[in-house]
């Protein structure tokens, strides 16, 4: 009988010592460091995430990456972290209809650009679809990709050529082929072992990744082009099962600052870090060209059928009408930006 009553008293310590109202706790997940960018837009997410429920939801960002940047999506969707982010063109197939956002000379910032591309993508189902098993927070891309080498200026096309040049999925790889590019898909992380060692010479990168990924100091050349030479699209996503298990004022507090707000935060860190690394280059005496009108228009010339072809490969996955999706994101990142 006391072992008991003494059961029962420790129990009572137990509830009372309990917080007063439960709370959710999600686990984050980042392939890249703290300090990168990403990073500090999926925390300051989740902060927001915290403040906005009072502390009744919050995240715990694990110290280690669940996995590395291509087997992400996967451990997203099975549940191997709660939250994280990826890249759709590390999984080479898989994604048809985000590639709108990768082309050639979109836009000269992330944030218009990704709200944009999340608006345009969340009136059109297909592109959710192409989700399946996770909760989608946001679309988006990063910044104006450009041309950085370490052997020499690239001003013309024929200079693009007798390089090797790392790509890092998604319509770059077709835009790689079209310029005659020798150009090989690995993921960004793998940037300065590769250009370290020779392995490769240059890297398709928007300018933030020359400082978070340590090449700032390797890279000797870089060539910009108005409106970026391509995008990379990204998604930020919550698995399914975990999403689904919410409670409905739970998914509330989710929903609110996911989509448009989401993509602004994704966006902001982006250009934010482009700026700092631009800085950086100039500080390193990196040369840096601007496309002229005579490249622009002869990269436009070889890389305009991919629209065509990503118009008709989006049609077949079941989205109507793809060219004119295109037309209305290009009128949306125009709205954006005003």
């Amino acid at each position: 009988m006391n072992r008991l009553l003494l059961s029962g008293a420790a129990l009572a310590a137990v509830i009372a010592a309990a917080p007063a109202g439960a709370q959710t706790v999600l686990t984050a997940s980042t392939w890249l460091q703290p300090s990168h960018a990403m990073s500090l837009a999926q925390k300051e997410w989740c902060d927001l995430l915290e403040k906005n429920t009072s502390g009744k939801m919050k995240c715990n960002i694990l110290p280690r990456a669940v996995a590395n940047p291509p087997g992400t999506y996967d451990a997203v969707k099975n549940g191997l972290a709660d939250i994280s982010f990826t890249v759709h063109g590390y999984t080479p197939g898989r994604f048809v209809l985000t590639q709108m956002a990768e082309f050639p000379f979109l836009g000269d910032s992330a944030e218009p650009l990704s709200v944009a591309f999340d608006k345009v993508a969340r009136r059109h189902p297909e592109f959710m679809k192409e989700h399946q098993g996770v909760h989608v927070i946001a679309l988006f891309t990063h910044g104006p990709g450009m041309l950085m080498n370490t052997k020499k200026p690239v001003v013309k096309l024929e200079d693009l050529q007798g390089l090797k040049w790392r790509v890092g999925g998604g319509i770059v790889n077709d835009l790689t082929r079209a310029l005659n590019m020798n150009a090989t898909l690995k993921p960004a992380t793998d940037n300065y072992e590769l250009l370290s060692s020779g392995v490769m010479d240059g890297t398709l990168l928007p300018a933030e990744s020359s400082e978070s990924f340590k090449i700032d100091k390797l890279i000797k050349y870089v060539t910009t082009f108005p409106g970026g030479l391509y995008n990379t699209s990204f998604v930020m996503m919550m698995n399914q099962g975990k999403y689904d298990k919410l409670s409905a004022e739970e998914k509330k507090a989710v929903d609110a600052i996911s989509g448009e707000v989401a993509a602004r935060i994704l966006g902001r860190h982006w250009d934010k870090a482009d700026r700092r690394a631009f800085g950086l280059m100039q500080a390193n005496n990196v040369q840096i060209t601007k496309a002229d009108a005579k490249f622009v228009d002869d990269v436009k010339a070889r890389t305009q059928p991919l629209e065509q072809k990503w118009a008709q490969d989006a049609q077949a996955k079941g989205l109507k009408d793809a060219a004119k999706v295109l037309a209305e994101f290009r009128s949306e990142i125009a709205k954006v930006s005003k």
